[in-house]
């Protein structure tokens, strides 16, 4: 083990010596980390009051804003197997629909598709990647409890019946606090992390250089109206 660590420290300064830690990516990398932990130290470590984590909260809703969620039966009509008829059938369709039984299956009515007559609660991004933007904003503010439609979708048109519906909404701190409390420290770290730099920056001059033309190679395309020999 003593031998080990003689090497080990002999390598370390020869080769610190001869600079070949200057060009390693990784060993730059490493030194940047370990500074950034020692940094770390100095980082403010008071644990945030509620009303700092309340204020944070308020500034970034849509970090924690829950999406709108519904639930819906869907039957679809096909606008090229319906062609001229297509409005006139949704308009029957949607009469015989709601004076059906609430759960009449849709199955058998409509025309096929490979999406679910009967979509379980969902999000609304959820929605949106299944039927598309459109259709997603369109149900979410038909009235549950009874046919309507139609609505438009990438695929056609849809007669939907929405059996239940909750809008999205901010939570409460006490919902969401170590959420809150994790996303507000680790932005205070980033924050003071910046700071250190731009201190450790004000001893420095950086200059930025051009980076010089490559030399032209034997075989490269020639000037405009030359012509290369085979």
């Amino acid at each position: 083990m003593l031998d080990d660590y003689v090497r080990e420290e002999m390598a370390t300064r020869e080769a610190t010596a001869m600079g070949l830690d200057r060009d390693d990516t990784i060993i730059r990398r490493r030194l940047r980390q370990k500074l950034e932990f020692v940094a770390e130290d100095s980082i403010d470590a008071t644990p945030p009051t509620d009303a700092a984590l309340q204020a944070w909260l308020d500034q970034h809703p849509e970090k924690f804003r829950t999406d709108s969620e519904v639930a819906f039966r869907q039957v679809y009509l096909n606008p090229e197997r319906r062609r001229g008829a297509l409005d006139q059938d949704a308009r029957r369709l949607l009469v015989r629909l709601s004076a059906a039984r609430p759960d009449v299956d849709v199955s058998t009515q409509g025309d096929p598709l490979m999406l679910p007559h009967e979509v379980a609660r969902s999000t609304r991004a959820d929605v949106s990647r299944q039927f598309g933007e459109e259709f997603a904003d369109a149900i979410m503010k038909v009235e549950p409890g009874r046919w309507a439609g139609p609505l438009s979708s990438g695929y056609g048109l849809h007669l939907v019946l929405v059996r239940e519906r909750e809008e999205g909404h901010l939570p409460t701190l006490a919902e969401v606090r170590p959420i809150v409390e994790r996303e507000f420290l680790s932005e205070r770290r980033r924050r003071e992390l910046n700071a250190l730099y731009d201190r450790m920056l004000e001893r420095y001059h950086v200059t930025m250089e051009k980076r010089p033309k490559a030399p032209r190679t034997a075989g490269a395309a020639g000037a405009p109206g030359e012509r290369s020999s085979r």
